[in-house]
C-alpha cells in the first residue's frame, strides 16, 4: 500500500518522540540509580577540618558518581546539638562523626543507633591492631581517625630555656625556679588558651587530678559515684590552680587567651611552655616546631603513683549508623569512608598534626616536621595515659567545673567552693 507523505511525516515525528522519551527516561533511570549518602560532617568553613571534609566530599563525587554525599556540616557545640535533635527526630544520618566517649558517642550509643563496623572494614586498608574495641564484646561501632588523642601535652621552647640558663624541667619546683629569669624578660613561664573553658578540663585538670589522686580512671570512678569531686585528693587538683599563680608560674591573665593568641604567643617567644592537645602541635610556627620538645607536665608535690602521665581519649572519627543497614547503603559508605581514611588524606592529617599516628597501613615519609615526628615518638614512649574529664564529665556539672576553673584563676572561688558546686550538679 502506497503511504502519502502526511502519514510517512506523521510516524516520522512519532518515532522521534519515541525516541526521546527513551533518551529522557536513559536519563532518569542514571539518576534514580545514583545513591545518596546522607552524612553528618564535623567542622565549619572557617576552619582546616571543615574545609578539608569539603574538598574531600566533591572528590569523592568526582570519582564515585554514583554516589551523592548529601551532607550537613556543624562544629563545637552546635553538632552536639543537631545530633541529639536528629537522634531525637528519628532522622538518622547514614555515616557521622562520633566517639566511644559520653560527649562523642554517648547519644549513638543510647540511642541504640550505632552498629558493628567489623564485619564491613577492609583489612588491605585498616590495622586493626590499632583500633581497639569499643565495647566488651569486641564491637567496633566507629572507625577513629588515628590512635590515641593526647590532649595534656606540654609544648617546651627548649631554645629559650636554654637562653635562660634552664633543663626540661622535671618538678613543678623546677618550674617555679625559672620565674625570676622569665619575668626579666617578659616572659610567661606558663600559658595556655585560657578563654577556651574546655582546655581547663582537657588539657590541663585532666592531667592534674590523675596526680593528685593517683587515679587513672578518676573521671569514670566520679561520674559512678566511687569518689567524689568534694574528696580532699580531687579538690587537691583544683587547688594547684591556685598554687600556680600565686607562684608566678601562671598568669591570671591566661583566662583572656584565646587559643589563636596563646600559639602565637608561644610561637613568638613569649611563654616557656604551652598546654594543650597534640593536635595543636601544627599550628606552631615552623621555626618555633625545630626548637620545641613535648613533655608532660612535671611532677607535682605530692603526687600519687601516676607521675609523667598524660590524659589520652580514643581519637572521634566516622561510623555508619543503623540507618546504613536499613537503607541498604553500606557499600556506598564503606566506600566513601574507605576514600576518607585513604593513604593520601591520612598522611596529610599526620602532617598537618591533627592526628598522632595512623590507624591504615600505610608508610610515612622521611620528610615530616620535625614536631610531628617527636609527637608520635612521645605517643608511643609508653607513658600512662589517664582518662579525660568531658570523656565521662558532659552536661552542666562539666560546664561549671570548666568555668569555675577560669574564676579560681582570676581569684573569684576557691577549689573547695568549685568541687562542692560540680558534686552538686552531678547527683541531681
Amino acid at each position: 500500500m502506497k503511504l502519502s507523505k502526511k502519514v510517512i511525516l506523521v510516524s516520522l515525528f512519532a518515532i522521534m518522540a519515541l525516541g526521546l522519551v527513551f533518551a529522557g527516561g536513559g536519563k532518569d533511570t542514571a539518576k534514580s540509580s545514583q545513591v545518596v549518602l546522607k552524612v553528618m560532617g564535623y567542622g565549619d568553613n572557617s576552619n582546616q577540618e571543615g574545609q578539608n571534609f569539603v574538598r574531600i566530599v566533591s572528590a569523592f563525587e568526582a570519582a564515585n558518581p554514583g554516589v551523592k554525599v548529601d551532607y550537613e556540616m556543624l562544629y563545637d557545640e552546635a553538632y552536639h546539638n543537631k545530633v541529639k535533635a536528629r537522634i531525637a527526630a528519628g532522622d538518622l544520618p547514614h555515616v557521622a562523626y562520633m566517639g566511644s566517649d559520653a560527649r562523642w558517642g554517648g547519644p549513638w550509643q543510647e540511642a541504640g543507633a550505632q552498629i558493628d563496623h567489623n564485619k564491613y572494614i577492609d583489612t588491605n586498608l585498616f590495622d586493626l591492631s590499632t583500633i581497639p574495641a569499643d565495647t566488651k564484646d569486641g564491637k567496633r561501632v566507629y572507625l577513629p581517625l588515628g590512635t590515641s588523642n593526647l590532649c595534656t601535652v606540654v609544648f617546651a621552647n627548649t631554645k629559650l630555656l636554654k637562653e635562660l640558663g634552664f633543663a626540661l624541667p622535671k618538678t613543678y619546683a623546677d618550674m617555679v625556679a625559672m620565674v625570676p629569669a622569665a619575668k626579666a624578660k617578659g616572659i610567661e613561664v606558663f600559658s595556655t588558651h585560657g578563654a577556651d573553658g574546655w582546655a581547663w578540663g582537657s588539657c590541663i585538670m585532666s592531667s592534674f587530678v590523675a596526680r593528685t589522686t593517683g587515679m587513672t580512671d578518676f573521671p569514670e570512678r566520679l561520674v559512678k559515684g566511687e569518689i567524689k569531686f568534694t574528696d580532699p585528693t580531687a579538690v587537691a587538683a583544683l587547688d594547684f590552680l591556685t598554687t600556680m599563680v600565686k607562684d608566678g608560674v601562671l598568669s591570671p591573665n591566661s583566662v583572656m587567651i584565646d587559643s589563636g593568641t596563646g600559639l602565637s604567643n608561644f610561637s613568638n617567644g613569649k611563654a616557656l611552655f604551652y598546654m594543650t592537645g597534640q593536635w595543636d602541635a601544627g599550628s606552631i610556627s615552623p621555626e618555633t616546631q625545630e626548637v620545641t620538645a613535648l613533655i608532660a607536665f612535671p611532677a607535682l608535690p605530692g603526687e600519687k603513683g601516676t607521675a609523667g602521665s598524660v590524659a589520652a581519649a580514643k581519637q572521634s572519627g566516622y561510623g555508619m549508623t543503623k540507618s546504613a543497614e536499613a537503607d541498604g547503603v553500606t557499600d556506598a559508605a564503606m566506600k566513601f569512608l574507605n576514600y576518607f581514611y585513604g593513604a593520601e588524606e591520612t598522611i596529610q592529617r599526620v602532617r598537618d598534626g591533627a592526628i598522632v599516628a595512623p590507624v591504615i597501613k600505610v608508610g610515612l615519609p622521611s620528610d615530616l616536621p620535625t614536631i610531628v615526628k617527636a609527637k608520635a615518638a612521645f605517643g608511643g614512649s609508653g607513658m600512662i595515659e589517664t582518662q579525660v574529664i568531658d570523656s565521662y564529665l558532659t552536661g552542666a556539672p562539666n560546664d561549671a567545673l570548666n568555668a569555675g576553673m577560669q574564676e579560681i584563676v582570676a581569684g573569684k572561688t576557691t577549689g573547695k567552693d568549685l568541687a562542692a558546686k560540680v558534686e552538686g550538679l552531678l547527683r541531681k
